[in-house]
């Protein structure tokens, strides 16, 4: 009876240990909140990254693998703002059972006029750049740490230890993404990008921005666009204008030909890179120090 006894303690032990080292699964359509996940998680979550880098978000459409990954998953990472028009779709076609969560529509939005403006359309639309504002990539950290308190409580310490640990490299990247930026005068704080995606950094750091495209990489691009930006760089003395990681820079170079203006370099506007700008850290040094550094 006592051999048995004992033999069921084990047992029931070993299965509390099992069950307690399991990791929480989560899925993301985000790059950047791939590596929130990853640093707020450490080594008790298992994070699938379903966007990649260098995959347009505006253009992805879910991939029947997708949906069983997301299907099995305990929380599921979106960036919202209407960034992922399939979302209600992926809910029902998936069956999640686990949080789907918007992350950022937990926090304010930019609002922005459309490109052009249709009958019975909206007046304004979101900006769904957020990642661009180091403090709302903060919000999102926020937001994910929660998220997992509530779903591993058993692990709360160490989400909120990780948590904390990535908020104060944030703070840092946000010193010295302000003290950059502080190198070029106001006055030549003028961008020209392939499509609008970096309304959230001009709001921090006082840019003005000139889109060739609006805010989605689908918008069409006009002849009419391109003369007034072609126009626009000519009157306001634009120095340089920058191409896009993942778009076509067929466009911008015929800009380019035009004004005389340069190509300042590549900005990564809809996700991290790899390599070197492989993290948030990495893209938006990246990011700032091509701005800066072409504009002087």
């Amino acid at each position: 009876m006592k051999l048995l006894a004992s033999f069921l303690m084990v047992s029931l032990a070993f299965l509390f240990q099992a069950q307690g080292s399991e990791k929480v699964r989560i899925s993301t359509f985000s790059t950047i909140l791939t590596e929130v996940a990853q640093r707020v998680g450490g080594d008790r979550v298992k994070v699938t990254g379903l966007v990649k880098p260098g995959i347009d978000p505006h253009e992805y459409d879910p991939t029947p693998g997708d949906l069983r990954q997301v299907a099995k998953s305990q929380i599921v990472l979106a960036s919202g703002k209407h960034i992922e028009g399939y979302l209600t779709k992926l809910k029902e076609s998936a069956g999640v059972k686990g949080e789907l969560i918007s992350v950022g529509d937990q926090f304010p939005s930019l609002m922005m006029k459309p490109e052009e403006e249709k009958a019975g359309g909206p007046k304004e639309i979101e900006d769904p750049h957020w990642w661009h504002s180091v403090e709302n990539v903060e919000r999102a950290v926020k937001i994910v740490r929660d998220e997992l308190d509530k779903v591993s409580p058993s692990d709360k310490a160490v989400f909120d230890k990780n948590a904390e640990v990535y908020l104060a490299e944030l703070e840092g990247l946000k010193k010295w993404v302000k003290s950059k930026v502080a190198e070029l005068p106001r006055d030549k704080r003028k961008l020209v990008t392939s499509h609008d995606a970096f309304q959230y950094f001009a709001r921090d750091f006082g840019f003005k921005i000139y889109a060739i495209e609006g805010i989605s990489t689908q918008d069409e691009v006009s002849n009419r666009k391109v003369a007034e930006i072609i126009e626009t760089i000519q009157k306001q003395g634009v120095k340089a204008i920058f191409l896009e990681s993942i778009e076509n820079p067929k466009v911008i170079k015929e800009i380019t030909r035009e004004t005389g203006a340069t190509v300042g370099g590549t900005l990564y506007a809809d996700g991290l890179g790899e390599g070197a700008t492989g993290t948030y850290d990495g893209m938006m040094r990246h990011n700032v120090t091509t701005i800066v550094d072409a504009l002087k």
